[in-house]
C-alpha cells in the first residue's frame, strides 16, 4: 500500500474534519460494519484513514485508498438549546414540521422559525428570531 503524501493527508483532514457524517458504501474487512451504515469521523490519521465513531459501535477505521465512503450532505438545528445534527434536511424538516403542527403559541413559534431556515436552505438553522 502506498501511503498520501501529507498535501493529501491535509487536504483529505479539510474535506473530512472532525464531526462530518459519513455513510460506507464499501470496507474490504470480515469485521466491516455492512454498506449503508453511518458514522462520524472524529480524526484522521498520518496515513490519511479516517478515525471512525460508527452508529452501531464499530471503531474500525476508513483506510485511504481502499475503503469508499459517502459525506452525508448534513443540517444543523438549535432549538430550545439543543443542538442537533441530522443527516438530511428532508429529516428535520419532517420533524419540525410535525412539532409546528402539533404545538401552539411560542412554542409554534419556535419549531416555524427552525422550519423556515430549514426551508431556505440554512446549513444551521435555530429558533431564534
Amino acid at each position: 500500500m502506498m501511503f498520501p503524501s501529507r498535501e493529501t493527508v491535509k487536504q483529505i483532514r479539510n474535506e473530512f474534519p472532525k464531526g462530518t457524517r459519513v455513510e460506507l458504501v464499501s470496507m474490504d474487512d470480515r469485521q466491516a460494519p455492512p454498506p449503508g451504515t453511518k458514522g462520524t469521523v472524529i480524526g484522521v490519521d498520518d496515513t490519511g484513514s479516517l478515525l471512525m465513531r460508527w452508529d452501531n459501535g464499530s471503531g474500525l477505521n476508513v483506510v485511504y485508498g481502499e475503503d469508499v465512503v459517502h459525506k452525508l450532505k448534513t443540517v444543523k438545528t438549535i432549538c430550545y438549546g439543543e443542538e442537533k445534527i441530522w443527516d438530511s434536511r428532508k429529516a428535520a424538516m419532517d420533524f419540525f414540521f410535525d412539532a409546528m403542527m402539533g404545538s401552539d403559541g411560542s412554542e409554534k413559534q419556535r419549531y416555524t422559525n427552525v422550519y423556515m431556515k430549514l426551508l431556505m436552505g440554512w446549513e444551521v438553522c435555530s429558533d431564534d428570531r
